[in-house]
């Protein structure tokens, strides 16, 4: 084929309601019913063929953690390896297909996604991730085809950029490669729609990947290798291997032709794999490449000018939707005196509203964390705040019968307390009421008090007020909102991702990403080369 092909335009895609009686509720229910009365072997997929092991994990529901889900068979033996030799063998076939015929796979992903996987995805997603039916949507659905839809615009981009000058009889252009070696992809449970787009944009630029998923996630992961087989993906460019960090991830990291770690998860983690990076940094082909989104503690700052009303709703939807499980939650807010009772009593009066349950209850809006590790984590911190601060409401966590944790609004006067400073990544919000003149010292208080820069928001009427909140905390957030919740990033329109110890800034769904995963080659062909090797300037 010969042709500079022109992708269909991106779009993002529409939200469904799930209203009850609607078609597509009554499609998903029958969906999250077969899905929930079976239980999955869930194999290792390498080389589009299943891996087996005799080590298996319970995959079980957050929601109610006696229903088993599914077992994930974990890696033993040469499967890590096996995992990468057959990355590296697809990678020269699957990099020599020109882009479109790559990208046409993805596209294809988005158009079976947005029809028949959605109920897959969806079901899948609330069952094992304990998500409501509309954190779902928006996640493994929604974004998760807008990032398949806008990768390929970006994409286009991207190799269309070449160099604005070739002088007479020269011709310059500019290649973008896939990188030399495979690309490890290590995604975590929280966005099903992240999990798949880590190995996905990576492969889309011709690289082949080893992708190792949360095992929290692995039953969505599931799904999202038959989606990829289904659109045509070829077998060997994703391979999928479950298991511990340091059984995939160690062997994987040491090996001479890792190209690049595309990364989703715990500051610590990353850290570690920097650190291992570093110490093998001899022994690679190429510099490895480390694309990193990593842990955050969320603001919400509110001006004495703020509208309380639209300043309440996003607390209660920012800090608890999805049990606070976001990365971009909101995890502190810094509230003026003068504000404080009414959005105390607002807040307060929403989250009585909520209904706590199973997520397969559609009416459910708040579900169960992920995992006893996550459920023992939040309780100590419950803990904390009544020792050391003022609950205003929920404050308890009951597992009996699944991960449930309370809503809970603590507010502590220390403006350095730790629940101020360390990520808890879940349902628990931790507020400092300041004297309304105090606004400047709390914007620097905010900026410092933690290590973390992934989202932010202030709320403000006045614009001084407004300008004056964006310049103090133009390094404490890499996705900035204005009256706005800081959770919620849309594909397309605000690219996600943070510095500091929030991560590496490559902003997922975005262009600057994507060139992440290339080696540019700059060529110069002299069309008319000289055949005389004296200057003018000699005679």
């Amino acid at each position: 084929m010969a042709g500079i092909f022109n992708p269909p335009t991106p779009f993002n895609e529409p939200v469904k309601g799930y209203a009850p009686g609607s078609p597509e509720r009554i499609s998903l229910e029958a969906e999250v019913k077969r899905q929930a009365g079976e239980v999955l072997e869930l194999p290792s997929i390498i080389g589009g063929k299943e891996v087996t092991s005799s080590r298996r994990s319970e995959v079980t529901m957050p929601t109610d953690h006696r229903h088993v889900l599914g077992h994930a068979h974990l890696a033993e033996g040469d499967t890590v390896e096996r995992a990468i030799n057959t990355a590296l063998a697809a990678r020269s076939e699957w990099a020599a297909l020109p882009w479109s015929e790559r990208a046409s796979v993805f596209l294809r992903a988005a158009e079976l996604l947005a029809g028949p996987f959605r109920d897959k995805l969806n079901a899948s997603t609330m069952l094992g991730q304990g998500k409501t039916v509309h954190q779902a949507e928006i996640d493994a659905t929604c974004e998760l085809v807008d990032f398949f839809r806008f990768n390929v615009q970006f994409a286009k981009e991207l190799y269309s950029e070449q160099p604005p000058v070739s002088p007479p009889g020269i011709w310059n252009r500019s290649e973008y490669r896939p990188l030399e070696g495979f690309v490890f992809a290590i995604t975590p449970f929280n966005f099903t729609s992240i999990c798949a787009n880590l190995p996905a944009a990576a492969a889309l630029m011709g690289n082949t990947c080893v992708w190792k998923p949360a095992r929290t996630q692995a039953h969505s992961a599931h799904y999202t290798m038959e989606l990829f087989k289904q659109a045509g993906l070829p077998d060997g460019v994703i391979n999928l291997v479950h298991g511990a960090g340091a059984d995939v991830g160690d062997p994987v990291v040491a090996h001479k032709d890792l190209a690049g770690i595309h990364f989703t998860g715990s500051t610590p983690t990353f850290q570690h794999l920097w650190k291992s990076v570093a110490n093998n940094i001899g022994n690679y082909r190429s510099y490895p490449r480390l694309v990193g989104e990593t842990g955050g503690k969320d603001f919400i700052v509110a001006h004495a000018s703020a509208d309380p009303v639209t300043l309440s709703v996003a607390i209660a939807r920012g800090a608890f939707e999805y049990q606070g499980q976001k990365c971009s939650a909101a995890s502190r807010i810094y509230v003026p005196k003068s504000l404080w009772p009414e959005v105390l009593e607002r807040v307060t009066a929403m989250v009585a509203e909520f209904k706590m349950g199973d997520v397969r209850d559609f009416s459910t809006y708040i579900a169960a964390v992920i995992d006893e590790k996550a459920f023992r984590n939040h309780s100590g911190y419950l803990e904390l705040a009544h020792k050391t601060g003022k609950v205003h409401f929920g404050g308890k966590a009951d597992s009996s019968t699944g991960w449930f944790v309370e809503p809970t609004l603590v507010e502590v006067d220390d403006v350095g307390h730790r629940m101020l400073a360390e990520e808890i990544f879940g349902p628990i919000l931790t507020a400092y009421v300041y004297d309304d003149d105090k606004y400047a010292e709390i914007l620097q208080a905010v900026d410092q008090t933690s290590p973390y820069a992934l989202t932010g928001a202030i709320f403000a009427r006045e614009r001084y007020a407004v300008v004056q909140g964006m310049q103090a905390l133009q390094n404490a957030a890499g996705n900035f909102y204005i009256n706005d919740k800081p959770t919620g990033a849309v594909v397309g329109q605000q690219p996600f991702g943070g510095a500091r110890a929030s991560g590496t800034n490559d902003k997922a769904g975005s262009k600057a990403n994507l060139a992440r995963w290339v080696s540019a080659r700059t060529i110069k062909e002299n069309l008319n080369p000289p055949r005389d090797w004296t200057y003018p300037f000699m005679g």
